[in-house]
Formats: structure tokens, C-alpha cells, sequence
């Protein structure tokens, strides 16, 4: 292989590895039109969901660890849009014991699970309806870096940067 080609190779390899962001999750047999609102709304369980946002609070309980989350759309790398419209709250439930002060309040989240249950809390003085995910998986997102867009960007590294 000549040098040319072999280069031509590298920089493809590089540039399709940038643009593959975000966690991979299994969507098959997910149903992408259920939101929190209205699958609390009409009580609906027995179907696959992926759904995130950031985490209100975070219970560890004897073998589980229980998540409120303020759900918002998500992305195509399934981020949550907290720029657009909440889109209701729910409880993620997953197995084993997840550090609080890593699942801190404010953090996002991406879940995918089961939707198996409905449960009825308040939130100040107003009764709410919460579905409650048992999840299988679970993506804690990195702390943002300073604001700016979720969506995709490409840095070829290449220049002189000064910062003040």
C-alpha cells in the first residue's frame, strides 16, 4: 500500500471515530412515540423505552437505586434537549447501588428500560403520577465543559490556539 493511500485510510478512520459520539444503546423494539407525560397519563407499562434528563434526586435503597428525573426530548445520540420543553418526570430504576455524589442532582442522564409500574408521589403540595423504568441501561453524561450545543462538531486539531 502505498504511503498516499495509507494516509487517505488514516484521516477516514479519524474523522468517522469523531463523529461517532454518545453511548450506544439497543433500540430495538423501542417505542420512540411514549413520553413520561403521557405514558403517566394513561398508566401504560409493558413497553421499552428510552427516555433522559436531569436527575431531580437520587435514593439509594436496599438493592436498587432510585432516580427522579425531569424528562426532555432527546437527541440523535440520545442527549437530552434542555433547551426544548420538559416533557414530564419519571423514576429510573436501576439495579445495585449508584454513588449519590456521582448522581447528583443537575446531572443528565439517558436511561432505557421497561416501563413496569406507575407511582403516586407530590411535589409540594400536588399529587403526581410517575412512571417508573426498570432500567437496563444507563448513561451518566459527562459535566458540560462550559455550555454550548449538544449537537455534533468536528476539531481537526490542527493550528495555533492562544488563550488569554
Amino acid at each position: 500500500m502505498t504511503p498516499a493511500r495509507l494516509m487517505i485510510l488514516l484521516v477516514i478512520s479519524l474523522i468517522l471515530t469523531a463523529c461517532a459520539s454518545g453511548p450506544a444503546f439497543n433500540r430495538e423494539g423501542v417505542n420512540r412515540d411514549l413520553d413520561a407525560r403521557t405514558a403517566a397519563a394513561g398508566g401504560v407499562t409493558d413497553t421499552t423505552v428510552i427516555w433522559g434528563g436531569p436527575i431531580l434526586d437520587t435514593k439509594p435503597q436496599e438493592e436498587t437505586t432510585q432516580l427522579e428525573i425531569l424528562a426532555y426530548p432527546l437527541d440523535r445520540s440520545e442527549r437530552p434537549q434542555v433547551d426544548r420543553g420538559s416533557t414530564g418526570r419519571f423514576l429510573a430504576v436501576a439495579d445495585g447501588y449508584l454513588e449519590p455524589a456521582d448522581y447528583a442532582a443537575g446531572r443528565q442522564v439517558t436511561v432505557r428500560g421497561e416501563l413496569t409500574d406507575t407511582r403516586q408521589a407530590t411535589i409540594g403540595e400536588a399529587d403526581y403520577r410517575y412512571p417508573v423504568v426498570t432500567t437496563d441501561t444507563i448513561h451518566l453524561w459527562p459535566r458540560d465543559s462550559g455550555g454550548g450545543s449538544s449537537r455534533p462538531r468536528i476539531h481537526l486539531g490542527i493550528g495555533v490556539g492562544i488563550l488569554r
